[in-house]
């Protein structure tokens, strides 16, 4: 059953591209975007986590930190951060555990699903928004629901 509006995220320990343990508990009190997305350098993905890095002022600004997740290791995380420039954390989530855990759907039932969640600083879900084809709309959700809530 995949989690939604009004859900606790889970507690999770995962690697980010430089071998550094990221778990919710580090941004407690601050809000959190994550956004699953299926691969790394396939090009909706890096259009999608491009379109974060560009604007990574108006998250910070949000006080909202950015964090990608995909099944890639860290050696791919790592190639894929450098050849664009990404500044914010990819989480390594190897077997796709959280992935499961959190109920991300699968696209056209085999594809990793694209799907962000913004997390208040208490670790609640607040909103979700799924949609495979469209990256960059990620990054426009997140930052119209940010404002809204932070309103």
């Amino acid at each position: 059953m995949a989690l939604g509006i009004g859900d606790r995220l889970p507690s999770f320990s995962l690697e980010d591209q430089n071998g550094d343990l990221r778990t919710p508990a580090s941004v407690q009190g601050r809000w959190l975007v994550l956004f699953f997305y299926p691969k790394d350098d396939t090009p909706g993905c890096t259009a999608e986590a491009c379109s974060f890095r560009d604007n990574a002022e108006s998250f910070a600004a949000l006080d909202a930190e950015v964090w990608g997740i995909s099944g890639d290791d860290a050696v791919s995380h790592r190639r894929f951060a450098s050849r664009h420039n990404l500044t914010f954390p990819l989480l390594c989530d190897r077997n796709n555990a959280l992935r499961r855990e959190m109920g991300v759907p699968k696209a056209l039932g085999l594809l990793p699903g694209r799907v962000t969640y913004i997390v208040d600083g208490e670790g609640v879900i607040r909103h979700t928004f799924s949609n495979l084809l469209d990256g960059p709309a990620h990054v426009r959700e997140a930052q119209q629901v940010l404002n809204q809530l932070r309103g």
